[in-house]
């Protein structure tokens, strides 16, 4: 059994905390969007020094002229920033324990979005599991 995307899943949960833990001390006393503008840019410099280290700068215009997937990465991109302006006003306004679970009620949305849209299927341990995460969020958000 491969676990490596399990490492990468765990690896991807710990940073995420950390962005709300570094962002909720960062955000003290600064304008929320401009702060996720300069984080946005942060984020674009590190990961295009990423994909120069890996040797791939020549795989841009490939992902470029396919307007297919270009269309859907810049829906993504929206998205995304959209999110991330939410999550930020979210946090300057609430303590960190009441707007993270409720931001990872992603994963229930997520789960939504692909059985309507991508034709996953949910089984019955899915849909129950996804319901106790709705339960569980809202009384960790109400502490």
């Amino acid at each position: 059994m491969q676990i490596q995307w399990l490492v990468f899943a765990l690896l991807s949960a710990i940073t995420a905390s950390l962005v709300a833990i570094f962002g909720k001390i960062g955000l003290s006393g600064v304008d929320t969007n401009t702060a996720t503008a300069i984080i946005a840019v942060i984020m674009a410099v590190f990961l295009i020094g990423v994909v120069a280290i890996e040797g791939k700068l020549a795989n841009i215009p490939s992902v470029v002229a396919n307007h297919k997937a270009l269309f859907y990465i810049v829906l993504s991109g929206v998205a995304g920033a959209l999110s991330w302006l939410f999550y930020f006003i979210a946090l300057k306004g609430a303590k960190v324990s009441q707007v993270v679970p409720i931001d990872r009620l992603s994963i229930v949305f997520a789960l939504f979005f692909a059985y309507f849209l991508l034709g996953e299927s949910i089984s019955f341990k899915t849909a129950v599991g996804s319901a106790l995460m709705v339960v569980g969020a809202v009384l960790v958000a109400l502490g």
